[in-house]
């Protein structure tokens, strides 16, 4: 994996007591022979974590300051227009996934693949994760392989590694949440194969800062009917 440039786009919204462990926590993942940059997308916040941000500048991260606040859609395909990398990565910023994981992702990059997303079932229920949540992502994953004929076990993971040119390719529209099931749903249509990978996860709960609703998952379905038969 010599040489590979690895984007890690980071969308934030209100994120002020986590968004300093989690860059620290991505840049203390040691990845021989990977370029990193930080895309970070600040989506409006509005609870201190823009002045937080300022105080983070480095070498490795790219700032760029939404003027309201959009939507995780809205702000990955800010990040993703920004990104210089071979490879970009989505990491939430609020410390649910691991960057530990990094290299169990790239692994795959080895041997040629284009597309990894990192799976929170593979290696059992997820940490905390409600019945609920668990019951509606498994519903959503399920409704992917049916339309798309993909052999997925989580969809809606925010560990997303793809090849920089191919999701440029897609076009993606998506302003909220919505963006995760239109990944998916236009990198199948394109052929490109996604492979998976086990990662952790610990999940938050509403009172500790977790945003997606039911009504996001209603999105979600919409939206993997509507590109199935919408270019």
């Amino acid at each position: 994996m010599a040489n590979l440039r690895l984007s890690i786009i980071v969308p934030v919204f209100n994120e002020r007591v986590t968004i300093a462990a989690v860059l620290a926590r991505i840049r203390a993942v040691a990845l021989p022979g990977v370029e990193r940059e930080i895309v970070l997308v600040d989506d409006g916040s509005t609870d201190g974590t823009r002045e937080i941000i300022a105080g983070l500048a480095a070498a490795d991260l790219q700032v760029i300051l939404q003027p309201e606040n959009r939507g995780k859609g809205a702000a990955v395909r800010t990040g993703l227009a920004a990104a210089t990398g071979d490879y970009v990565l989505i990491q939430d910023a609020d410390l649910e996934y691991d960057p530990a994981d990094y290299a169990t992702l790239l692994a795959p990059v080895a041997a040629g693949a284009e597309c990894v997303y990192g799976s929170r079932f593979l290696a059992g229920a997820a940490r905390r994760m409600t019945p609920v949540t668990a019951a509606a992502n498994r519903f959503l994953t399920g409704v992917t392989r049916l339309l798309y004929g993909l052999r997925l076990t989580d969809m809606e993971t925010c560990y997303k590694l793809v090849r920089t040119d191919l999701l440029r390719a897609a076009r993606l529209k998506a302003d909220g949440f919505d963006i995760e099931p239109e990944i998916t749903a236009k990198l199948a249509k394109r052929g490109v194969e996604i492979r998976e990978v086990a990662v952790r996860y610990a999940a938050r709960t509403r009172a500790e800062g977790k945003k997606i609703g039911w009504r996001d998952g209603t999105q979600a379905l919409w939206t993997l009917l509507k590109y199935r038969f919408v270019d």
